[in-house]
């Protein structure tokens, strides 16, 4: 009975000894720092702020910026690229009628309009569309026309002191940069078709010897900062309902042998 009680502590023992330098590793949980917890009371966490490249107003400024940059540094009169770049233009191209670039600038508009009476769903009702258009026209004429009176640069032709910078191609750029931005959720070749009317106006008024090439870069960076200008600042949406979204045609006959198309509009509640 002695011996089996002997073996019995013995086992006892060998096994506390075992499970013990087990316990003795397992660390002390730290103890809980209160020294700031009236900082928050609320619980609401702090918010993260945001790298500054990664604002809304880096993104509209940033291309813009590169562009005017670029073209005010360029703006150097018959010298430099300016030269090369008329030199080239000239030899290749023959001046065309300036009734393309007075037309061309306003078909963004105009496709702005067709995709539109044709059902696309745009970002903005018709209403806040067009408070955007007027509102970047507003910026755009503003100060393309004050940066014209005070860079004072003439045209290759010598026509005037207005060089600097293309308004044809700030109004073709910003007239793009609105239907880009209205439909690049649906299809971005709405948007590439926009650009690219707004590129062949800044062509046309290079080979019409109307301005020089930084003219239109950097008339390019002004109309695509007041678009981004005009949505960065547009809160008047109300609510962002479809305003006219039941557009359709049908064939006319009004008597007389005169026909045409009968144009229906049923605004949405």
């Amino acid at each position: 009975m002695r011996s089996r009680l002997l073996s019995y502590l013995t086992a006892f023992f060998l096994l506390a000894s075992s499970i013990a330098p087990a316990y003795a590793q397992v660390p002390m949980a730290p103890a809980a720092d209160t020294t700031k917890k009236y900082a928050n009371p609320s619980g609401i966490p702090a918010p993260v702020k945001k790298p500054i490249f990664k604002s809304k107003l880096f993104k509209a400024v940033a291309i813009p910026a590169v562009l005017i940059t670029y073209g005010a540094i360029t703006a150097q009169g018959d010298a430099g690229v300016n030269r090369d770049a008329r030199t080239f233009v000239q030899k290749q191209f023959r001046p065309v009628s300036t009734t393309f670039d007075n037309t061309f600038i306003f078909l963004p508009y105009l496709e702005l309009a067709a995709v539109a009476v044709a059902g696309v769903e745009s970002r903005n009702d018709r209403i806040n569309t067009l408070l955007i258009i007027a509102k970047g026209e507003a910026i755009m004429l503003a100060s393309t026309f004050a940066v014209k009176y005070l860079a004072n640069e003439t045209r290759p032709n010598g026509a005037d002191n207005l060089s600097f910078p293309s308004g044809h191609t700030s109004q073709a750029f910003l007239a793009a940069s609105i239907v880009h931005t209205e439909f690049r959720d649906k299809s971005q070749w709405y948007g590439i078709g926009a650009y690219t009317i707004a590129t062949s106006v800044a062509a046309l008024r290079m080979i019409n010897d109307k301005h020089w090439q930084s003219d239109v870069v950097a008339g390019a960076g002004f109309g695509i900062l007041s678009a981004h200008l005009a949505y960065l600042s547009h809160r008047n949406r109300w609510g962002r309902k479809s305003i006219g979204r039941d557009i359709g045609m049908t064939p006319a006959y009004f008597g007389n042998g005169a026909s045409g198309v009968s144009i229906s509009w049923r605004p949405k509640k």
